[in-house]
């Protein structure tokens, strides 16, 4: 299921995460951090749309519009 947040364009789809940590890795303001089963969305708000995450993630379970926040 896509969770989406009216701040920003972030999109998680959480069924797709295979926890493989590339997201919280990439994202230079900790939006995301590992889970026991998937990555987790720590702070959706501090999304500045760098688009980092969707470009790292191998299962494309996160979108963002890319350089809208930036």
């Amino acid at each position: 299921m896509f969770n989406s947040y009216g701040r920003n364009t972030l999109q998680y789809d959480e069924g797709k995460c295979i926890n493989c940590g590339m997201c919280s890795i990439v994202c230079p303001h900790g939006v995301f951090a590992n889970g026991e089963k998937r990555a987790v969305l720590e702070k959706p708000d501090a999304c500045m749309e760098c688009g980092a995450c969707q470009q790292n993630c191998p299962t494309e379970a996160i979108t963002v519009d890319s350089g809208v926040g930036c």
